[in-house]
């Protein structure tokens, strides 16, 4: 019964820990993913650089390399090797609790600084900087134009000049810079809905499904925690020793 038990930790424990590498596998992909396809994007959501893809990529390897531990840590069977896996877990637990909920209790701070940043954009908008390029690049993506609409466009500095972007046309072959510089003619040219809106209600709708899978890792790593203990005490009390 008793080697029974002890297997059945070990199996569990196992697996845990694979599961805790694909994870960070995973976080680790996604902070890449940031770094080199959406930081151009992150300059209309912060005016600093964001240290989120360094956040995620950091954490992510350091999840693998704990699950390394953990694999080996369990194979070996020794005590203070799970003790100190489970220490590690307990660190990674607290981190993603707090990076959860920091990311539920600030949205709202997030979009008025979205808010506040992509307005600035526009209003400097020159076409060439990097923001105008991140501009250019969420109207066409999410087809929208604008703040709240296309009158944003407006009261920027490059409208007298070139009018509203070409980024917001519906139909490019079927806009001209005459029509863009047209107050009147723009508005059957370019998308209706403002950027800011569509940005907004993506975080809003998405807001529950990141806060559901943040806690879940968390809860993944405080699940190996308790395993890492549970057999550590059992290899103690049992004087058991893996060969």
């Amino acid at each position: 019964m008793t080697a029974i038990l002890c297997f059945n930790l070990i199996q569990n424990q196992l697996h845990l820990s694979q599961l805790q590498q694909v994870t960070g596998v995973v976080l680790l992909a996604v902070g890449l993913w940031w770094k080199f396809m959406l930081a151009p994007y992150m300059l209309l959501v912060s005016s600093t650089h964001s240290n989120a893809p360094y956040v995620l990529t950091g954490t992510g390897a350091a999840i693998v390399l704990f699950g390394l531990f953990g694999c080996f840590a369990t194979c070996r069977g020794r005590p203070w090797m799970l003790n100190l896996y489970a220490v590690f877990l307990s660190l990674v637990f607290m981190a993603e609790l707090v990076a959860g909920i920091s990311g539920f209790v600030f949205r709202h701070e997030i979009k008025e600084t979205f808010l506040t940043t992509y307005s600035e954009a526009v209003m400097k908008y020159d076409g060439r900087d990097d923001r105008s390029l991140a501009v250019d690049g969420v109207q066409r993506r999410l087809r929208c134009c604008g703040v709240y609409n296309y009158t944003s466009w407006f009261s920027s500095v490059s409208f007298p000049v070139s009018g509203i972007p070409t980024s917001c046309c519906v139909n490019l072959s079927d806009c001209s810079g005459a029509d863009l510089k047209n107050t009147t003619v723009a508005a059957h040219k370019v998308y209706k809905q403002g950027c800011y809106e569509l940005v907004t209600a993506f975080i809003e709708s998405n807001m529950g499904i990141i806060a559901g899978v943040t806690f879940g890792i968390a809860f993944s790593q405080l699940i190996g925690m308790t395993l890492s203990c549970c057999l550590s005490r059992f290899i103690n009390a049992n004087q058991y020793e893996m060969v």
